[in-house]
């Protein structure tokens, strides 16, 4: 006999084999049972937001983008009150530096920026709208002229709301949503008309909205050129980059006294709040980290109203694309500096503003000269805004770049832009 033996194998036993099936069949339920749970959280996740977000119906039977582009309007309010007309807590208002009173700062859309998504998966643009442009208001009851472009919102609801009055509604919580429902629709159409776009899509954020998305997201990074300090909307910030908690972001996008362009570096700072929190979307994880979602969601729900059919789980998707890094910045041009009865406004060009536009993001892009909210200014239109006294304009400089040009190295933001 051979002194190497093939080894052999025992019979396996019928309870191994029925132990091993019993495995098997336990993994692949708890497989699926784990797919069927992520679908359904998921979904939970979406209904839940699409169910208690404010909705609207400003866009309904507007023109909408070609190409599988999106235009997305973003405005944020300068309202002391929350989406039922009630004043914000004092305590809140406190946290906010925003004045003791709920009737300071009216509703200004004192933030308009137009986040235009290509379809084809290409760079999305952001363009900031100076809320002093002096432009023809659309979608205003009994006004024709010009204005702020940041009071169509506050004029429409107000006019909206008298003529409820005057019919005998004393609803106030009535009264309120269907006069932001008017100012919502005259800002979208102003806006629409001055661009020459469509608006896909809109988000509304109240003054509180900054306050708690920054919590939200465990604070927002940001970058100063500079130390920035200013007592009216309480900004106390050290040069370089830093964390901003809820109370300081607002502050950060609300100052303008002590910026060399006033409100059009106000401008830039929106722009930097809004990138820092994309680049912390991404690198905290938050579109897969339930917890944190559910936490962004909550805040959404508290501040934000979207336009009525808007699927959100798509967007939220396709921001975690955006959240990348994959959206310039730009502020639309003005022509001068001018006042009207008193008041600072921005001189624009509203058809350079449009080929502005239509360069950047294709003429295929652009509204339909059919389209509502897209009529020509008349010829003569309004005339050239002075001051008071019979002033000349003042001469708007050329938006400075985000990059140093001095001879000092810029600032490293560490992935987010430095600004003033």
């Amino acid at each position: 006999m051979s002194a190497h033996r093939r080894k052999t194998r025992a019979p396996k036993s019928p309870a191994a084999s029925s132990r091993r099936r019993r495995l098997t069949r336990t993994l692949l339920a708890s497989g699926c049972a784990l797919v069927v749970l992520a679908g359904a959280t998921a979904w939970y996740l979406y209904d839940d937001l699409a169910s208690s977000i404010g909705s609207s119906k400003a866009l309904e039977g507007a023109e909408k983008s070609k190409h599988g582009d999106v235009n997305i309007l973003l405005m944020g309010l300068d309202s002391r009150r929350d989406q039922n007309g009630e004043d914000l807590p004092p305590a809140v208002l406190d946290k906010l530096h925003a004045g003791a009173s709920s009737a300071v700062g009216g509703y200004n859309t004192n933030t308009l920026i137009l986040l235009h998504v290509p379809g084809d998966g290409s760079e999305a643009k952001a363009f900031s709208v100076p809320r002093d442009d002096f432009v023809e208001l659309r979608g205003v009851p009994g006004f024709t002229g010009q204005a702020k472009i940041k009071e169509a919102y506050g004029r429409a609801k107000a006019k909206v709301e008298d003529q409820l009055s005057a019919r005998g509604v004393t609803d106030r919580r009535q009264l309120e949503r269907e006069g932001r429902e008017a100012g919502r629709k005259a800002e979208i159409e102003t806006v629409r008309t001055f661009l020459g776009v469509p608006i896909d899509h809109f988000a509304e954020l109240n003054l509180a909205g900054f306050y708690h998305l920054a919590d939200a997201l465990g604070g927002v990074p940001v970058c100063l050129k500079k130390p920035a300090k200013d007592g009216f909307s309480g900004a106390d910030f050290p040069a370089g980059r830093q964390t901003l908690n809820g109370q300081q972001s607002l502050a950060f996008v609300r100052q303008r006294h002590g910026l060399t362009m006033g409100d059009l570096d106000r401008t830039k700072r929106q722009q930097a709040f809004l990138a820092g929190a994309t680049y912390k979307l991404n690198q905290a994880g938050t579109f897969t980290d339930p917890v944190k979602l559910m936490k962004l969601i909550d805040a959404a729900k508290e501040d934000v109203v979207t336009d009525e059919g808007w699927d959100l789980l798509s967007f939220v998707k396709q921001a975690e694309n955006l959240s990348g890094g994959n959206v310039e910045f730009v502020t639309l041009p003005i022509e001068s500096f001018g006042r009207n009865h008193g008041a600072e406004i921005n001189v624009v060009d509203d058809m350079k503003i449009k080929r502005f536009i239509a360069e950047r993001i294709g003429p295929g892009a652009t509204a339909s000269p059919s389209a509502p909210g897209t009529a020509p200014s008349s010829p003569g239109g309004a005339p050239a805004p002075q001051g008071s006294a019979g002033s000349p304009q003042s001469s708007a400089p050329a938006p400075s770049p985000s990059r140093s040009s001095s001879g000092t190295p810029a600032i490293d933001g560490g992935g987010v832009p430095c600004v003033d």
